[in-house]
């Protein structure tokens, strides 16, 4: 069960980190990519934020967060510039990669039948949890 200062603190941190990888996609010349926060999870001590990104398109995904990973202590600095008047310590960030929407994508295909996954049984990915 969250508390209300965790889910305070993971709002403050989503909103500046979406803003962050955002400009830094602009300004690495990814205009036609979007990345979007869809949620951060704050441990109890506050001390690790579990960072969800969604990017769209997928198939940039998987190299844009290694950049994002790689990026981490950066991102935890320009964080900390942000919010050194809301936060005394910036927790350590891990990020990950959230699938949720492709997932959803693939099933409004499916429920339309444009991919049927019982006519072509290879469709049916094991889904990975995280």
């Amino acid at each position: 069960m969250e508390t209300q200062r965790q889910k305070k603190i993971g709002g403050v941190i989503q909103q500046d980190i979406a803003d962050i990888l955002q400009r830094a996609a602009t300004d690495g010349g990814l205009k036609g990519t979007l990345i979007s926060v869809s949620k951060v999870k704050v441990t109890t001590d506050l001390s690790i934020a579990k960072v969800y990104i969604s990017i769209f398109p997928p198939k940039e995904a998987a190299a844009l967060l290694e950049g994002i990973k790689s990026n981490q202590p950066l991102i935890k600095h320009e964080l900390a510039q942000r919010t050194r008047k809301q936060l005394r310590k910036i927790p350590e960030l891990s990020f990950f990669l959230d699938d949720s929407l492709e997932y959803i994508d693939n099933i409004e295909k499916s429920l339309k039948g444009e991919e049927n996954p019982i006519k072509n049984p290879d469709l049916l990915e094991k889904r990975k949890k995280s």
